[in-house]
């Protein structure tokens, strides 16, 4: 309901998952099948018992992008973890003068739309970005293809769960003129980056969380791949993805593992990428897809940046060229099962934690494939870190103990 001095809505716990409303709310969008043809939901590509990503083995395998609502259209990336996400800042230039912040791969969630929404003042100070972005899948034709904000509140307000639309906006989910579609469509996303922002999609449940908390042990090579981990002169992960406890919004917080940059890791192409053929796919238009076919390059924040309406950022896009968001490495082994495939990096060119490392620690000096970007890749932190095949094993088991759920087992 809404408070009547305030015009902010009064949030109740929810009587179930230890959720408010709002992020009730949020979960009930985000596993709704709103998508024309009526059949894909959020979670079919961010799914929980993967760590909020792709939970297809097959997909995973192979091109590694996720099929959209209309079963021959394919987008150009593999989905990003959901998970650690809603913690992303607004995108800016920090004292570094480098990007930080934004979701999406390529940081185009800016999360700058939601700046002065005064709904947005319900995430509490974080998830502007990933409200932004959980608003792009629903219009993409690629992914959900709904042909309106309009369709996607009807689907909301026909859906068993739009009582709970009105207990938190204190008004059903209205859109009978722009200006109150474009309220209740941003309302949708405050209402997923809430979710996002839960404990039930960031517990801090790990091995390694239980270890800082004093309450677990590493292993000897868990241990090991640590101290490899943190080491400049071994694997200098913590240079992107920092692995101590630091203050985030004011707040002090176990580690996130990332530290929401960019970065041109030198990734080869994934020759299975569906994309490539999209330029034999069209849209209801009679545009194609993917107008390059073969010839298409993911420029990753350099391509966004080189279109953005700030001057200051479009002279950037060059030296941005080919860098993508730098990911949270928690759950960033969380599988279903032995022998589950995972796919790794933007474009899920790496199919093991093992073979991802091996990239890291060899890159220059074995024959990999050339990197898809050549311009601006990380030549100072990777590419020849000299670790052995047992530290490059250390440093994966590591890894593993980054995934939630762990119960001292």
């Amino acid at each position: 309901m809404l408070n009547d001095e305030t015009g902010v809505p009064e949030l109740k716990m929810a009587q179930t998952d230890g959720l408010t409303d709002l992020q009730l709310l949020g979960k009930n969008i985000y596993f709704d099948k709103i998508s024309s043809p009526e059949n894909m939901a959020c979670a079919g590509c961010h799914d929980p018992g993967l760590g909020f990503t792709g939970p297809n083995p097959g997909i995973n395998l192979k091109g590694s992008v996720y099929r959209g609502a209309v079963p021959h259209r394919f987008g150009n990336r593999k989905p990003p973890s959901a998970a650690y996400a809603a913690f992303s800042p607004v995108l800016h230039i920090d004292e570094e003068g480098i990007f930080e912040g934004g979701n999406f791969w390529d940081g185009r969630a800016t999360g700058e739309h939601f700046l002065l929404n005064p709904d947005a003042v319900m995430l509490e100070g974080m998830g502007l970005p990933s409200a932004e972005q959980a608003l792009g899948p629903f219009l993409n034709p690629v992914e959900q293809n709904a042909p309106s904000k309009e369709d996607v509140l009807m689907q909301i307000a026909a859906s068993k769960y739009a009582w709970l639309w009105e207990e938190v906006w204190g008004e059903p989910p209205g859109w009978a003129s722009g200006a109150e579609t474009d309220r209740n469509y941003d309302r949708v996303g405050v209402a997923i980056a809430a979710y996002e922002g839960s404990t039930e999609v960031n517990p801090f449940t790990s091995k390694f969380d239980a270890y800082m908390r004093g309450e677990a042990e590493l292993t000897e090579q868990e241990a090991r791949g640590l101290m490899l981990f943190e080491a400049e002169d071994k694997g200098n992960c913590t240079a992107c993805h920092p692995s101590r406890a630091e203050e985030h919004e004011g707040h002090h917080m176990l580690p996130l593992f990332t530290d929401f940059t960019f970065d041109n890791l030198g990734v080869p192409k994934n020759p299975d990428n569906p994309f490539y053929s999209m330029d034999k796919v069209y849209l209801d238009d009679g545009t194609p897809i993917n107008p390059m076919g073969k010839d298409w390059v993911d420029l990753g924040l350099g391509g966004f940046l080189q279109s953005h309406p700030n001057p200051e950022w479009m002279a950037m896009a060059g030296e941005n060229m080919g860098k993508q968001k730098v990911p949270t490495l928690r759950n960033v082994g969380k599988m279903k099962g032995n022998g589950f495939i995972k796919a790794y990096t933007h474009n899920g060119y790496f199919k093991s934690l093992k073979e991802l490392v091996h990239f890291y620690n060899t890159r220059d000096v074995e024959p990999w494939p050339a990197p898809e970007v050549a311009q601006n890749v990380n030549t100072n932190e990777l590419g020849n870190l000299g670790l052995t095949g047992e530290e490059e094993d250390a440093i994966v088991a590591f890894l593993l103990t980054l995934s939630d759920g762990y119960t001292g087992n």
